[in-house]
């Protein structure tokens, strides 16, 4: 679609005043990076289908509920960086609260610093979903 635009544009005369060519032409290289931006990412990707042998600590693809000391309780389950919604709850397994989580057991206490201050973090349940 936006390739027949830019061929439509380019019959339009002039192409270095012609802004609908100029845009279609920075909108091609803009799809043309993300496909090989993907591209490289789908080679190095894994899929992990198994839970983790010790299903008491926090791995990938924990879902896990934690309190902080104001009492305040939040789930969130660990994803991949191209794969998480944090409006479903779902974190990078980069992100700062998931680095200070992996490892860690049920009852134990996390500090994380987060732009309004530090918070610690009681572990309060971790659940694999089964595939």
């Amino acid at each position: 679609m936006v390739a027949l635009a830019v061929q439509d544009a380019a019959k339009n005369g002039d192409r270095s005043e012609n802004g609908d060519y100029i845009y279609g032409k920075k909108r091609l290289r803009e799809i043309d990076s993300r496909v090989r931006f993907i591209s490289k990412r789908l080679e190095s990707l894994q899929v992990v289908r198994e839970t983790p042998s010790d299903t008491s600590r926090i791995f990938f693809g924990a879902t896990v509920e934690v309190e902080d000391q104001h009492a305040v309780i939040q789930t969130i389950t660990i994803l991949g960086p191209d794969e998480f919604e944090s409006s479903r709850g779902e974190v990078s397994i980069d992100s700062p609260i998931a680095r200070v989580l992996l490892g860690k057991s049920v009852g134990d206490s996390v500090r994380l610093e987060s732009p309004g201050g530090e918070r610690e973090l009681e572990v309060l349940d971790i659940r694999y979903q089964r595939s």
